[in-house]
């Protein structure tokens, strides 16, 4: 996995609110953020936010960004609350206006490809639709008995139909990339 990068997950929030009427329910706006991460993990083998994944009594969520939509962590300068206002009744709301591409510059279009997929798929769903869905069509989750259980990369590969040889090349390479990573957030 890439480390996590709370300014790429917001301008990720950001894209969906700005393709969606600018304001929806966080519960929504973290299971169209946590299915995108599950389609680039398909797609790739790695996640676009680098997050971890949990099973929440919700369905799967990315924990980071979770505690950042709560309000449980404080948001860096060009992060969450750069993006995201909250807004009465669990709702949230783009606080940037007039964005276009240019705005959403730690994205690439590849990876925007993947949003806009996933927003083809599920923006349309209403909020309780969309976690019946992830407990229904993502095998990766367990229900927790209202705890919470992190879910390894590895059990979500499996669960998206990777063997077990393309489970371990691609475990092997997110951690060859987490490293990298470290080393790269060293030197700046």
């Amino acid at each position: 996995m890439n480390m996590y990068s709370e300014e790429r997950t917001a301008q990720m929030a950001a894209y969906f609110l700005s393709k969606k009427g600018l304001q929806m329910a966080y519960i929504k706006l973290i299971k169209l953020l946590y299915l995108a991460d599950r389609a680039a993990l398909l797609k790739w083998g790695e996640s676009i936010t680098g997050d971890c994944f949990v099973s929440m009594p919700q369905g799967p969520v990315l924990s980071q960004t979770y505690d950042l939509i709560k309000g449980a962590s404080f948001s860096s300068n060009d992060g969450w609350d750069y993006w995201i206002r909250d807004e009465k009744n669990y709702e949230v709301s783009l606080r940037q206006e007039n964005v276009i591409r240019d705005n959403f510059d730690e994205l690439s279009d590849a990876e925007l490809e993947i949003l806009d997929d996933v927003l083809l798929e599920f923006g349309n769903m209403e909020k309780f639709d969309i976690v019946k869905y992830t407990h229904d069509h993502c095998a990766e989750w367990e229900n927790p008995n209202g705890s919470s259980y992190p879910i390894k990369p590895e059990t979500i590969f499996r669960a998206l139909g990777k063997n077990e040889d393309e489970v371990n090349a691609l475990v092997h390479h997110n951690h060859t990339q987490q490293q990298l990573d470290s080393v790269i957030n060293q030197l700046k």
